[in-house]
């Protein structure tokens, strides 16, 4: 049987076997996956993975602390792993080589266009935070063809800098978290980590329309705080939090190591029933 893995550090409270095991399922795929814990701070990351390609390993899914030296160890890159500077899935090829590519992009773009109903096409789209994880959708999202990105970012230097890595006819503004039109943008994605520490950006209420999306890449059982905020401040809005893009961001992989694309809304109401916390 295929075997295929996430590697990280933690990694036990990682999804991915679930979803890959549901999406095995949808399929009809013959496939075994686990979760690896590769120690952050003694082992080896080249020699682990090199280990686990002898084992006869088809792929992984890399998440933190891992992409970057992902992004170092792939003898070939895909080009948005190339552009984001991060690997988040390997493919273990037949002669030995290591293909190394980032989903992220493509799992967020995924959620917003199927699962929220949200085509980014000449949409005004905002993005806060200009660290890896943004590095990591920004082809993906800018192949749709957006009207104006907007990246903000705590130093707004990283934020120009970012926006002029990419050739392309989208107009892409970089700025501090001051500089941020005070007007409703379409599609607001909060980038950040903010809300793992309960903490929200420094961003104004007035970039929220009632027919916004609002979009945070983090997840967890109950809605973020940023989704409360949004909430708060225009309860007609959209609301997503980023377990579509972490199940799409799957399916991507899966694609690439199977040839087939799984379905991922059920696979995303499944996983969500999981997390909820139990009833009093």
């Amino acid at each position: 049987m295929d075997r295929y893995a996430v590697v990280g550090d933690p990694i036990a409270h990682s999804k991915s076997p679930l979803i890959h095991q549901l999406f095995a399922e949808q399929t009809g795929q013959s496939m075994q996956y686990e979760a690896i814990r590769i120690d952050a701070e003694d082992a080896n990351f080249i020699d682990e993975i090199r280990y686990i390609q002898q084992l006869g390993f088809k792929g992984l899914n890399i998440t933190v602390p891992y992409k970057l030296d992902a992004f170092e160890l792939a003898d070939e890159l895909t080009p948005r792993a190339e552009v984001a500077h991060a690997v988040n899935t390997f493919v273990f090829q037949d002669n030995g080589q290591i293909l190394g590519d980032n989903t992220d992009g493509a799992g967020l773009v995924m959620d917003i266009e199927q699962n929220g109903l949200r085509p980014f096409k000449d949409k005004k789209v905002l993005i806060i935070g200009a660290g890896g994880a943004v590095q990591g959708i920004l082809k993906p999202l800018l192949a749709k063809q957006p009207g104006l990105v907007h990246i903000a970012n705590r130093t707004a230097k990283r934020a120009q800098v970012l926006g002029q890595r990419f050739d392309t006819e989208v107009p892409i503004h970089g700025s501090g978290w001051d500089e941020i039109p005070l007007e409703p943008f379409d599609i607001i994605i909060n980038g950040t980590s903010a809300s793992l520490e309960g903490k929200l950006p420094p961003v104004s209420e007035q970039v929220i329309g009632s027919n916004s999306l609002v979009y945070d890449m983090m997840y967890g059982a109950e809605p973020t705080v940023f989704l409360n905020w949004a909430q708060q401040h225009q309860p007609q809005c959209q609301r997503m939090d980023g377990l579509g893009m972490l199940v799409g961001q799957a399916a991507e992989s899966f694609y690439l190591w199977r040839g087939v694309m799984p379905k991922t809304k059920p696979v995303i109401e499944q996983v969500r029933r999981l997390i909820q916390p139990n009833p009093q």
